[in-house]
């Protein structure tokens, strides 16, 4: 787990405007605050004061220099609330997270801003040389001295551990591709910081995601929240999104969900903010500058297993474990005569199926079965045959009808009929349901391939099985059909 001391978060300063890296921190003192009503958070939540010195150069204020700000830009931060509002603001160091707390800011709203330390790079400190948070915060400390917003560190490094990594871990093993971004919202970004804070009497949580949240307007308590889909359609993260709780939803705001992305950086530009160049963030949220393969082989190990043609049974070649391929997988086979393509895999006996023919008409994927459901509104849908569903992050949708049966042991599991095949269904992974704009839950997708599984063979399925593999001898070269050397060709003309 992560150690961090006070003096690495000690830097030279002077006041910045836009700030470099090397000198953000400035020398005010740093005080700790524990609070009393969470026991699971392991180590303090280190404040950190940005209060700007007296010497800086002044400019206009931060209102001033909004006067001719779009107000359409605020209509996602609760600019008509009938006082200023006490936000808790999710700050990465990116641009989304610094350009919602300036339109917070500017809405007049009284912001504190968290950064939330989840990396435990111990295991990897040889891969660099620099800590991957370190700018990150830098960032993050030069976006909040800019107009005078407290920032605050918080510690969830353990959390992250048990509630996030373990399972992600765990899913693996049993052969499933889990998503470790929908799990981290749910029960990290809006589960233990939520807890980490509930004594600070804050009115809303805001982060820089893609997406936007109605509350209904009434004195009723019981009112729902709505989750709906961000006017930027191709970075809309409701998927990533789609497994909170009502209770997770009454108390968020999310200021980017009326902006397309390309007006966020200009308003990161308008804003003069001190990252307003960043590139985006990619990739696993908590991995940073880790390869997916380095964690997984460092966490679960490496086993050498077989690589069958799951057509013929043909041995191909051998890998280091099944839990390093997901169905659907092409690249980091290194088969000759592809394309390949991953296509199941026994967790039993270490072994993964093949085929290039996982695009033929023949093997339908247009069926999938669904469990561990969570409503937003905390009850399923009234018209489950005019849905529409996401299987994974992106503009695309499928017309969608869910059919909802309970199994012998009082489970829930749901059947989903596509309109058409989709060759990248995975289980573990999460199925977002909508009506019309608004996302009203999900589920995590149990198994595809209709009911039947891939179509492997049956001599296929008995190489498997078999204890000594190493009678195989070598693997059975395959040469590339016709079909695909034209294909080839005519890609590379």
């Amino acid at each position: 787990m992560l150690r961090t001391t006070i003096t690495a978060l000690l830097h030279p300063t002077t006041k910045l405007h836009p700030p470099p890296l090397t000198t953000i921190f400035n020398r005010t003192p740093l005080r700790f605050i524990l609070p009393q009503t969470y026991t699971r958070l392991t180590k303090p939540i280190l404040s950190i004061n940005t209060t700007l010195s007296s010497h800086a150069i002044t400019q206009t204020s931060p209102e001033q220099q909004l006067f001719d700000l779009d107000r359409t830009y605020l209509s996602c931060s609760l600019p008509n609330s009938d006082r200023p509002l006490k936000v808790a603001v999710l700050l990465s160091g990116g641009v989304d997270s610094s350009v919602a707390l300036r339109l917070l800011h500017a809405a007049g709203h009284s912001c504190t801003a968290f950064y939330l330390k989840i990396w435990f790079q111990e295991d990897f400190e040889n891969f660099w040389s620099q800590c991957p948070w370190e700018d990150d915060l830098k960032y993050a400390k030069a976006v909040c001295n800019q107009v005078d917003v407290p920032l605050e560190v918080v510690h969830l490094t353990d959390e992250y551990w048990d509630k996030v990594v373990s399972y992600l871990i765990e899913e693996y093993k049993c052969g499933r591709t889990p998503n470790p971004d929908v799990l981290c919202n749910t029960r990290i970004k809006f589960g233990a910081f939520m807890d980490a804070i509930s004594n600070m009497d804050f009115d809303y949580v805001a982060s820089g995601h893609y997406a936007k949240v109605v509350h209904t307007i009434t004195n009723d308590n019981d009112a729902l929240s709505f989750l709906e889909l961000s006017k930027d359609m191709v970075k809309d993260q409701t998927y990533f999104l789609s497994y909170l709780s009502q209770a997770q939803l009454k108390r968020l705001v999310l200021p980017l969900g009326c902006i397309p992305k390309d007006e966020v950086r200009k308003l990161a530009q308008k804003f003069d903010l001190p990252n307003q160049d960043r590139k985006d963030s990619q990739g696993i949220c908590f991995l940073g500058k880790i390869k997916f393969s380095e964690f997984v082989a460092r966490h679960i190990g490496e086993k050498e297993g077989i690589i069958l043609e799951a057509e013929t049974g043909d041995f191909l070649g051998s890998h280091r474990g099944f839990w390093f391929y997901t169905i659907g997988q092409r690249q980091g086979l290194k088969l000759a005569g592809g394309p390949w393509y991953v296509v199941e895999k026994d967790v039993k006996n270490n072994v993964v199926f093949v085929s290039r023919n996982y695009y033929s008409v023949d093997k339908r994927r247009r069926s999938f079965h669904v469990g561990s459901f969570r409503w937003i509104s905390e009850s399923p849908p009234r018209h489950l045959n005019q849905l529409k569903c996401k299987v994974r992050h992106g503009p695309d949708f499928y017309n969608c009808t869910l059919h909802m049966e309970l199994t012998e042991d009082g489970t829930e599991i749901g059947t989903v009929q596509l309109p058409e095949d989709d060759q990248g269904l995975a289980a573990g992974q999460f199925a977002a349901f909508y009506e019309e704009q608004v996302c009203v839950g999900s589920g995590v997708i149990l198994e595809s391939w209709d009911d039947n599984g891939f179509p492997v063979c049956e001599k296929a399925r008995e190489i498997a099985n078999l204890e000594d593999k190493s009678k195989l001898g070598k693997p059975v070269k395959i040469k590339p059909r016709p079909e695909d050397c034209l294909r080839n060709s005519v890609l590379t003309m």
